[in-house]
């Protein structure tokens, strides 16, 4: 039977009263809280899947019926309360995480004007309906808009699975998320001090600990993340570290007197640059966050939501009407009017309505300081209409930006096939343990992701009596660990051990039958005591039998870790055949690693290279630097530091790119850029 309670009910960190309360649930074991709660995520997706309907929407409606307010099934113990605050968590610092910023920096502007418009138009809209609609007062409609014209990235997730994430109108949306939610809660914040006569000082000082806060994380995250991720290369360590850093960003915010969404967020943007697309670290946290915390948090949020409310009295189906009404209509006003406004934008407008409609954890916050005592300034009507809002919000959002999606990866064309794909597999060769990791990690930045098993191992041991057995397993256990470096980024590594009683043979014949379309060894600093003009018996032999493209990589940092890629272009090289290949590969480690490309070219040549840039990868941060005289390249020692990569593009004897100086290049990098990370570059080249 139900009966009336004031109990006060918990959600995140949020204390919200209900009125209506069932008998004890059927599970309150957390034991078994938890096992239903695993079997609604791995069961949800799959029958809604079949329906067509978005995942999100499956949990939302699924901790309906287990909650209170549905079947009771399960308690709502302490679990949803964590868990559901490390879900929303997750869902700011990935949207932050996953951003490109580079193309942040070409769309910030955009996204900036996208926040303003998509909190103003709701802000006013909502202002005017709370006012004369629902008869509200001057600060209680404040509050209202508030709600309003905030939101939450709860379907960022349905981005992801389409690729979409990195696409102009998914940064210009994060963006706008972020400025809409900080704005809000500014606002919020100022109208409840202003209740509580807060005098000058009080704004001095919250200023002073919002600019210090932000000064910390902006600061002294990148450079604590760079220190920990370069000292210690476990993935398992390095995400508690990560995690450990998006809690303490939170717990900071909101002792400066801000919401740790916020803060989270921040954490997000201030290591970006230190957790590549394709690593290990990422899968982890993309793994973690989309199987268990996002998921709890939805069924947190469905687990409070009282359809019943809907058939209480007709002042709460009113509230609830309005506030659906106008946050919807307000939020996709704000969206065609920017898709309309900028050319970029076009055709993406019902994806910004989908990523900025919803609405969760910042309206809670907002509701419940509203209905606090202390400020007494909305009823659990408010409350109610609030929670419906977000019930209907989510479901529309999510319909919207699983659409909204779709229709642009359809419209979307592919840049690699316009170039031409080059198509054919990474071959990565091992030859000393202690490089396994950084090379595997190099490759899965440079691979071409649109080609099913585009990566492979190779090890060759020498077919010799006297250390066959040894020198085989020392190769099966590179292998080994090139393997754990792939899958734990997700990516399935073909691996292939020979024995030859030629090294380079092996390599070549590997390349032949696999149809390998770059090559990648382990450049070494064993120069000494050999030619000037050599990279050592066995590459030079691998140059010599194939004209495809092959990059001899000494990595001194992570690949994660890198701040600059410095490329050093001979005149000529864009008459050679790999021309674009390797600079659609160049392209890559800028966009993965979100680092400075810095080119030194030829006058004759740099005009090529910027074409490219500019009609495939115009949001890449990339400098151009005239270098007239290949001679010049001695003084990149002196600008290149631990941080920078180096890459050299050399071209083999005979082709038209090539020179005298290019001989002497082996030594030179094993005497002026012997504490740097280097990258010899021989691109495809054919008679």
């Amino acid at each position: 039977m139900l009966y009336l309670c004031t109990k006060l009910f918990t959600l995140d960190m949020l204390q919200i009263p209900t009125f209506i309360q069932m008998p004890l649930a059927l599970v309150t074991d957390p034991t078994w809280v938890f096992f239903v709660v695993l079997m609604i995520i791995l069961f949800s997706p799959i029958l809604l899947r079949r329906l067509r309907t978005p995942h999100i929407i499956g949990l939302i409606l699924a901790g309906v019926m287990i909650g209170q307010h549905g079947f009771n099934i399960i308690e709502r113990d302490r679990s949803f309360e964590i868990f559901g605050q490390v879900g929303i968590y997750f869902i700011m610092f990935l949207a932050a995480l996953e951003m490109n910023m580079s193309s942040v920096r070409q769309y910030g502007r955009r996204g900036l004007l996208f926040g303003v418009v998509t909190y103003v138009i709701p802000f006013v809209m909502g202002f005017l309906a709370a006012h004369h609609l629902l008869g509200f007062s001057a600060t209680s409609s404040v509050l209202l808009s508030c709600i309003l014209a905030s939101h939450t990235l709860i379907t960022y997730p349905i981005v992801g699975r389409f690729g979409l994430t990195r696409h102009p109108v998914v940064i210009v949306s994060v963006v706008a998320t972020a400025v809409a939610l900080f704005v809000a809660l500014l606002v919020l914040a100022i109208t409840v001090g202003a209740l509580q006569d807060t005098n000058w000082a009080y704004w001095v000082l919250f200023a002073f600990k919002c600019i210090v806060y932000g000064g910390f994380v902006i600061y002294a995250y990148p450079r604590i993340g760079r220190w920990f991720l370069r000292r210690y290369d476990e993935p398992i360590m390095q995400f508690i570290f990560i995690l450990s850093l998006v809690f303490l960003s939170a717990a900071l915010a909101e002792l400066a007197g801000l919401e740790g969404l916020l803060g989270a967020f921040l954490a997000g943007l201030s290591v970006n640059r230190l957790i590549p697309r394709t690593s290990p670290l990422m899968s982890y946290i993309q793994f973690v966050g989309n199987a268990l915390f996002i998921p709890y948090f939805l069924i947190g949020v469905g687990m409070l939501i009282d359809l019943k409310v809907l058939f209480g009295d007709l002042h709460t189906i009113w509230i609830v009407v309005v506030m659906v009404l106008v946050g919807t209509s307000s939020k996709w006003i704000a969206s065609y009017l920017m898709s309309f406004l900028s050319k970029e934008l076009k055709g993406g407008s019902l994806l910004m309505f989908g990523l900025t409609n919803a609405h969760a954890a910042g309206a809670l916050a907002i509701v419940m300081i509203g209905t606090d005592p202390k400020v007494n300034l909305m009823d659990a009507s408010v409350l109610n209409g609030t929670v419906m809002l977000i019930l209907f919000s989510c479901i529309i959002s999510s319909f919207a930006t699983s659409e909204g999606a779709r229709r642009i990866a359809l419209m979307d064309t592919d840049t690699e096939e316009n170039q031409g794909a080059w198509h054919g597999k990474c071959l990565v060769t091992y030859s000393q343990p202690d490089s396994v990791g950084l090379l595997t990690q190099l490759a899965l930045i440079i691979r071409n992701t649109r080609i099913p098993d585009s990566l492979m191992g190779l090890t060759v041991t020498l077919n010799d009596y006297n250390g066959e057995a040894e020198g085989y397993r020392e190769a099966q256990r590179m292998l080994e660990d090139a393997t754990s470096v792939a899958s734990a980024a997700q990516v399935d590594m073909k691996t292939l051990s020979r024995l030859s009683t030629n090294v380079a043979g092996g390599i070549l014949h590997t390349i032949r039958e696999y149809d390998c379309g770059e090559v990648m060894v382990c450049l070494t600093d064993r120069t000494t005591g050999m030619p000037k003009s050599s990279l050592g018996p066995i590459i030079d032999h691998v140059l010599e039998g194939t004209n495809r493209e092959i990059m001899a990589v000494r990595l001194i940092v992570p690949p994660g870790t890198l701040h600059r890629v410095i490329v050093a272009v001979p005149q000529k090289a864009e008459y050679e055949a790999g021309f674009y290949k390797w600079l659609e590969h160049v392209c890559r480690m800028g966009e993965q690693l979100d680092c400075l490309l810095e080119f030194h070219a030829h006058p004759d040549t740099l005009p090529h290279i910027k074409s490219y840039m500019w009609r495939y990868h115009v949001s890449l941060h990339a400098d151009y630097i005239e270098m007239a005289i290949w001679t010049k390249i001695m003084s990149l020692s002196q600008r290149a530091g631990k941080d920078d990569m180096v890459v050299f593009v050399s071209a083999r004897p005979g082709f038209i790119s090539y020179k005298g100086a290019f001989a002497g290049l082996p030594l030179m990098i094993h005497r002026y850029f012997n504490h740097t990370s280097v990258m010899l570059l021989y691109p495809d080249q054919w008679s």
